[in-house]
């Protein structure tokens, strides 16, 4: 029986690719996941997967901090290693991040495969420093394999859970209404800077007719102040492929995974990169999105600012007013999203994990 080991951890953006080629495997792979203690994994990796976790960190840093890192992470490695020969594993998948290395590492010091998917435009330092090192090196955007060593990479697109993929009716507790339906979203963390730029705007669009669903995260002090009609506040929901699938338009950060999300489902966007996201990626992922005609970027700025609220009229203004066809400027955004869609990444990344046994 081929044993699969998936290294995954901290967001969204790398737990949710990680599952979807969980769910692409035949049933007759034993599957472990490992991750870090009191990260997100530990909620969301599926029960039916044993997880295990090892203290690891970043790689940057300097001085005593640097050294302590560098121990850590040969600490690591040496306790991973452990457990690729306790469970037997056959291959190493991993979907980047902290985690990554020592995973990659001690897989490279017991001679087995890995293959490390890189789902943003700009690798990040694993894959820059260790991608060497992996059997198989996967992208999920074309600006990201320009930026690796030519013909190392491979471009697969970035997996999304499977409900995202199957059509999904629109939640019940969506506001009811014929105005234009706008989702605001910040990823799996939440995005208190996002939605301090959104806030003021709501007034004067639900006034106007638009359906608005805010999900704020759960670290968002102001959360639930706010209280309009056809507006509905809320932490985060289970339902978002349904939301997405329904949406006329979306706000959202520009991490890799919502970013996959947004154009499997279609979804026409106004991304709004997070500032500190590491070396900017999320600047370049909104990029690619906006060559393909599928996104408009606004750059954070402060809530009196008048960027976001422009882009918002002038993508939603057309249907309050009632105006559709090839008037609409959504229409055009819905299209370059569904150029941007890769709807089978699980599966081509199942495949070369497969390939490797």
């Amino acid at each position: 029986m081929p044993t699969l080991l998936i290294a995954a951890s901290g967001t969204g953006g790398h737990l949710f690719p990680a599952q979807a080629v969980a769910e692409a495997l035949p049933s007759e792979w034993r599957l472990e996941w490992l991750g870090v203690p009191d990260r997100l994994e530990t909620r969301l990796v599926p029960r039916t997967i044993p997880l295990h976790t090892v203290k690891a960190g970043g790689l940057q840093g300097r001085g005593l901090r640097k050294l302590w890192n560098l121990l850590r992470l040969l600490w690591s490695t040496v306790t991973v290693r452990r457990l690729l020969r306790r469970q037997r594993i056959s291959v190493v998948f991993s979907s980047g991040g902290y985690i990554a290395a020592p995973a990659i590492l001690a897989a490279r010091w017991c001679g087995l495969p890995v293959v490390l998917h890189e789902s943003n435009a700009i690798p990040g330092r694993v894959t820059r420093l260790l991608g060497r090192f992996c059997t198989r090196l996967a992208v999920g955007l074309p600006e990201a394999a320009e930026r690796l060593p030519a013909g190392r990479a491979l471009v697969t697109g970035t997996p999304v859970r499977r409900g995202f993929l199957e059509p999904a009716p629109l939640p019940n507790w969506v506001p009811q209404g014929p105005g234009p339906l706008l989702v605001v979203m910040g990823g799996s963390q939440g995005a208190v800077g996002l939605n301090r730029m959104v806030r003021p705007l709501l007034p004067r669009l639900a006034a106007a007719g638009c359906r608005v669903v805010h999900l704020t995260g759960s670290s968002d002090p102001e959360a639930g102040q706010q209280r309009l009609e056809g507006m509905v506040e809320r932490p985060f929901s289970e339902e978002l492929p349904g939301l997405l699938q329904h949406a006329d338009l979306a706000i959202s950060r520009a991490g890799a995974g919502s970013l996959s999300e947004l154009a499997v489902c279609g979804t026409p966007a106004i991304l709004v990169p997070y500032p500190a996201a590491a070396d900017r990626h999320q600047d370049a992922n909104a990029n690619s999105a906006a060559s393909l005609g599928a996104a408009v970027i606004v750059w954070q700025h402060e809530p009196e600012a008048p960027a976001l609220e422009l882009a918002l009229w002038r993508l939603l203004g057309p249907r309050l007013r009632g105006v559709t066809g090839s008037l609409d400027p959504l229409e055009s955004l819905r299209k370059g999203m569904n150029a941007l869609a890769v709807r089978d990444a699980d599966q081509r990344l199942a495949k070369l994990v497969m390939d490797l046994v």
